[in-house]
């Protein structure tokens, strides 16, 4: 059976392209701030943002991995690097023997909280001052949208 392939329209086309342009550059912009700036790597930045919103500051392994969007071996390896210098420790789970707890540290703490403001003000200002509260709201509905799809469609 031969598959029929919905190509994207011209608008459509014009409207992806776009949005991936949009989030490439604002994603290496942003990278590039806070490297230089607060000398926190973007993987880095995520964990500990992930790490903060956790309760108790700590979340499982896979459960970090998931949030991410990371491989298993990714994250495992990230975390090894983010322990050494002392920005995490690895808990292990009394439940389940296999799973372990990513936890921030104070260090971890320190750093985010020093990247944080610098890291909001790019972001007002390479993106949030150029749009409109009702645009806003618009991108937060599609997102929020396309999301619970994508978490649907998860393996």
């Amino acid at each position: 059976m031969e598959e029929t392939v919905r190509w994207l329209t011209p608008e459509e086309q014009h409207a992806w392209r776009s949005f991936v342009r949009l989030q490439e550059r604002l994603r290496g912009r942003l990278s590039r701030q806070l490297q230089t700036e607060s000398t926190v790597s973007p993987a880095d930045f995520a964990v500990l943002v992930e790490l903060t919103d956790a309760p108790d500051g700590r979340q499982r392994s896979l459960d970090l991995a998931r949030a991410l969007e990371w491989e298993k071996s990714r994250i495992s390896h990230h975390i090894s690097r983010m322990a050494r210098r002392g920005l995490v420790v690895r808990q292990e789970c009394p439940e389940d023997g296999r799973g372990a707890f990513v936890v921030i540290t104070d260090a971890g703490r320190a750093m985010i909280k020093g990247a944080a403001p610098r890291h909001v003000e790019a972001v007002r200002a390479l993106f949030l001052d150029h749009v409109t509260p009702a645009e806003l709201r618009t991108l937060a509905q599609i997102s929020e949208r396309v999301l619970e799809k994508l978490d649907e469609d998860a393996p």
